[in-house]
């Protein structure tokens, strides 16, 4: 039986996010604008894009903010073809995002890093989270030791190959048994993460060893998401190890903490965790302009990004409820890099 979602922050999390955002220079406008501003993206930032929209146009009532988010593969191409001020990514930019913008403009989109991404709200850039059966006594694990049991290039710097429960150190009955993988397709966004964060980029992944899943359509409609079926795989594997989400742990799966290097410290994942950068498969969302190398920011889009990274927008992401907020230093890096 699946454990219920936790689609509401909890008041006291809210509270401190909505404190620590009292320390975010609240917006005030350099000087009243006017014009269009158009913003692609994904469909699954909607509601935020309108908080920021309706906020923004409160303070500069001249701008008109116009939203196309059908989706993150169309972002990139809106913006080189001109017809985007702004894109936002919900996943990390890929090869396809790269060169496709780079070929026709030859510089590079300017990043911006947008929100945190969810702790387990589906199609919110939910962060990874490993797991293994309530049986298994092991508690934590290091990138490292994930590029090792994944792979097998070591690009994270582990000595050899781990493919049995023994080589993490477990004994008794664990000794000999091989570890067995679930996890998300690695060409899924959620895969090519996975493989950036945890194997340095390597895609020499332990096939051998290693099922897939990826959302399919059920009977009657429904979607069947692949983190849900990964997690099921592991209810039914006392030996396995799964990548999934939060959202579908059940009481025959266990989360392990993870930590970016042997020493620690490890963490599980909270919301407190993901927006303070401590855990290592937190993720985020991105903003992209197309900024021309030596040139000023378009007055209109400087001025829209500066109230996102304000008090005021970090306030309308925490309303939102899915997506997190950037923490302070992440926010004043942001600002900095409009001045």
């Amino acid at each position: 039986m699946k454990l219920p979602c936790r689609l509401l922050w909890p008041i006291s999390l809210l509270a401190a996010v909505m404190s620590a955002a009292g320390e975010v220079p609240p917006y005030e406008a350099t000087r009243s604008l006017a014009g269009t501003i158009r913003i692609w993206g994904p469909a699954n930032m909607t509601a935020l894009a309108r908080h920021w929209a309706a906020g923004f146009q409160r303070v500069q009532p001249g701008v008109t903010v116009e939203l196309n988010l059908l989706g993150s593969d169309t972002a990139i191409p809106g913006l080189y073809s001109g017809q985007a001020d702004i894109a936002f990514l919900g996943r990390e930019n890929n090869i396809t995002d790269d060169n496709g913008f780079f070929r026709p403009m030859q510089y590079k989109p300017e990043r911006f890093e947008l929100t945190t991404g969810s702790l387990d709200v589906p199609g919110k850039t939910s962060a990874l989270v490993v797991f293994v059966h309530k049986d298994n006594p092991l508690a934590q694990l290091t990138l490292a030791q994930l590029d090792a049991i994944f792979g097998h290039e070591h690009l994270r710097g582990a000595p050899r190959n781990l493919r049995t429960w023994g080589d993490l150190g477990l004994t008794g009955e664990w000794t000999n048994k091989p570890i067995r993988l679930y996890g998300y397709d690695v060409e899924t966004g959620t895969g090519q993460f996975f493989t950036k964060a945890v194997l340095a980029g390597s895609r020499k992944l332990n096939w051998e060893n290693l099922r897939e899943f990826k959302d399919e359509r059920r009977a009657d409609g429904s979607v069947y998401p692949g983190a849900e079926q990964s997690l099921d795989a592991l209810r039914q594997d006392r030996y396995g190890l799964a990548v999934s989400s939060l959202r579908y742990a059940t009481p025959e799966t266990k989360a392990v903490a993870l930590s970016f290097v042997a020493a620690g410290p490890y963490y599980q994942a909270t919301r407190e965790t993901l927006i303070d950068r401590q855990y290592p498969l937190a993720r985020i969302t991105y903003a992209f302009i197309n900024r021309v190398p030596g040139n000023a920011l378009d007055p209109k889009v400087r001025e829209f990004l500066r109230y996102v990274f304000s008090r005021e927008g970090q306030a309308d992401v925490a309303r939102e409820g899915g997506y997190l907020p950037l923490n302070v230093d992440t926010l004043a890096a942001q600002r900095q890099r409009l001045q």
